[in-house]
């Protein structure tokens, strides 16, 4: 890097932040549509959007507009205490997308804060701390939610305020539910929660917490009406179900505008966060009156719902809507899919996704061992091609993409050539040694 940034964020950042290809670290200094463009002088074709974040691409007239209007009143803060126009328009909105009746919105700066308060409500009117999570799953980095995480990667301490049980993850490469079909994954996955309750659970339980689609975690999915299923055996205990949508909401699933509507299920709260800022801190839960009024101290959010967030997120929503991605996230996704599923190459192990929420599992061939270094090449390949994709997974063998949700057919052809070509390279090398 030309001024040597990586040295100097090393100097002054904590050790324990990643940072994605190592001492060729990427600087991004430019963007427009779905491209961005580095300090080392390329462009690269982005199919990770910041982690799901840009979720309508870079340098959007309309997300621009409405922010420049908000900074020139001169008023890019004032807290809650004040009313706020921009925060009460968008709460309307999210109410009325969010399929629970009735519905309440309060905003955070993060999909970690909008975890760790959807926590505290469920906990609030239950009088509980218990909390069942699911294996594999990813919630945040703040105290609460890192303890209903479930990837070992990132749980940085055993303390919790929570007492938690683990529900099975749907991964059906490997694990108890391996091989299993649909059906018997339902009733493997129900059988396993009733154990739970009926073993390590002591009186009430607050709530179960639960990505319809696990985003770090690697794309991980059980089968639909996994979530259905589960509601039905905690509503006779009165257990609440949230829905952590930070990743899987606004469209980008393609069929549905939220991930919890593949499962014949209305959540009690739902947590978003990410896309709807397009790269604005916003976040927030949205949930059922009698919940989200359980708070009973006094509680606000100083910068939550702040006028420049929610100016942007206005746009956002509006542009979501008013430009159909869910349907463009369904078209270009199964380009995507389609063409990856197509591959006959040892070293995929599973592609999986809905949408533009796809997600490549790298194996060593003939096996469903995980390859963590293999990923890493295809990685550094895609790079090399112009194209910037994700990792994730339990153990890191997992390419994540999660494009804009305006992505077009062309982009969505010219990347997939990028990726078969570098994982083709990958499983070519993986043949000869």
């Amino acid at each position: 890097m030309t001024d040597d940034l990586l040295a100097r964020h090393r100097a002054v950042l904590p050790g324990w932040m990643p940072m994605y290809y190592g001492d060729d670290a990427l600087e991004i200094v430019e963007g427009s549509g779905r491209r961005v463009k580095g300090a080392d002088g390329r462009t690269y074709l982005d199919f990770f959007g910041g982690v799901l974040t840009t979720m309508i691409g870079y340098d959007v007239a309309e997300v621009n507009e409405a922010v420049q209007r908000q900074l020139a009143t001169g008023v890019v803060h004032s807290s809650t205490l004040y009313l706020i126009r921009h925060q009460v328009e968008l709460a309307e909105k999210i109410a009325r997308v969010s399929g629970i009746p009735d519905a309440r919105v309060f905003f955070t700066n993060s999909g970690s804060e909008a975890n760790e308060a959807a926590l505290l409500m469920a906990a609030n009117i239950r009088r509980s701390n218990q909390i069942l999570a699911v294996k594999n799953s990813y919630h945040g980095r703040t105290f609460a939610t890192m303890a209903v995480t479930g990837h070992r990667s990132w749980s940085s301490s055993s303390l919790s305020p929570l007492n938690v049980q683990w529900l099975a993850s749907g991964d059906r490469l490997r694990g108890r539910m391996a091989g299993l079909a649909d059906g018997d994954i339902l009733d493997a996955a129900v059988d396993d929660l009733r154990e739970v309750l009926a073993t390590v659970t002591a009186g009430d339980v607050a709530a179960l917490i639960a990505e319809p689609i696990q985003g770090v975690g690697g794309f991980v999915a059980g089968p639909d009406g996994l979530l259905g299923a589960y509601q039905k055996v905690l509503s006779e205990s009165g257990i609440l179900l949230i829905a952590d949508e930070v990743q899987t909401g606004w469209g980008r699933t393609g069929e549905h505008f939220w991930g919890y509507q593949a499962h014949g299920v209305t959540p009690d709260l739902i947590t978003f966060a990410k896309g709807i800022g397009n790269g604005f801190a916003l976040g927030g839960v949205v949930g059922r009156a009698e919940v989200m009024n359980a708070v009973p101290a006094i509680s606000f959010s100083t910068f939550g719902g702040n006028p420049l967030s929610m100016a942007a997120g206005n746009a956002v929503l509006d542009y979501v809507l008013d430009h159909d991605l869910q349907g463009n996230a369904a078209r270009t996704g199964a380009i995507l899919l389609d063409g990856l599923r197509a591959l006959d190459l040892g070293c995929v192990g599973e592609v999986r996704g809905r949408g533009l929420m796809i997600g490549v599992e790298i194996v060593r061939p003939g096996t469903t061992e995980p390859d963590p270094a293999a990923t890493v090449r295809v990685f550094d390949e895609c790079r090399a091609g112009g194209l910037l994709v994700g990792k994730g997974g339990l153990h890191g063998n997992v390419l994540r993409m999660g494009p804009p949700l305006t992505l077009t057919e062309e982009e969505a052809r010219e990347g997939l050539a990028i990726l078969t070509g570098a994982l083709s390279r990958v499983d070519a090398e993986a043949r000869i040694s």
